[in-house]
């Protein structure tokens, strides 16, 4: 199944998922090249809200480039298999390895989607102007013994927080109060 058709099928949750959905599949129609960064108005993410085995933990990283503690993941870049790029993107994000990560229940499918705006910024010395992120969120399962490190480019620490710790901890009250306290709803912590 595609990401398109799994976008298609997906249930929303709440208002914000449901618009959201319309806007990514809307997209969809529009334009052929969503799954890599030569659209620049708008293109495909993965992201992952990591919990530990008992759902009283999240894992985040203090990324660099938004100066606040946040969920992880990043860019299809080309890859058609949103829940690789999520897996991906916590390996290098926050060094846990593959082994170590599991998607949790309901497993590989999509637990939330949304449409993010990310203002113009400089990353790698060039300019990145606003556009869209149509992200896909994957709920993931580690523990919270294995090593953590951090990618020095992207984020300057990783560590486990509780639920509400995590909303407080992000300096994005936006995505603490709309996106991550949905998701630990959603996740059950």
């Amino acid at each position: 199944m595609t990401i398109f058709e799994q976008l298609q099928a997906f249930t929303p949750f709440n208002e914000q998922e449901a618009s959201d959905r319309r806007l990514m599949l809307q997209y969809a129609g529009l334009f052929s090249d969503l799954l890599t960064r030569d659209n620049e108005m708008a293109h495909l993410t993965a992201s992952c809200w990591i919990v530990n085995p008992d759902k009283t933990k999240v894992l985040l990283a203090y990324h660099n480039i938004f100066d606040s503690w946040a969920w992880l993941g990043g860019h299809a870049d080309g890859e058609a298999d949103l829940l690789a790029v999520a897996l991906r993107e916590v390996s290098e994000e926050s060094g846990l390895a593959a082994q170590h990560v599991r998607p949790a229940e309901p497993a590989g499918e999509i637990f939330s989607l949304e449409v993010l705006t990310v203002d113009g910024h400089e990353k790698r010395g060039a300019y990145v102007p606003s556009h869209l992120h149509l992200n896909v969120t994957y709920l993931l399962e580690s523990d919270e013994e294995e090593t953590l490190y951090k990618k020095e480019d992207e984020n300057s620490s990783v560590k486990w927080f509780l639920p509400e710790e995590a909303l407080a901890a992000s300096s994005e009250p936006w995505f603490a109060e709309h996106i991550y306290r949905k998701l630990n709803e959603k996740a059950g912590l």
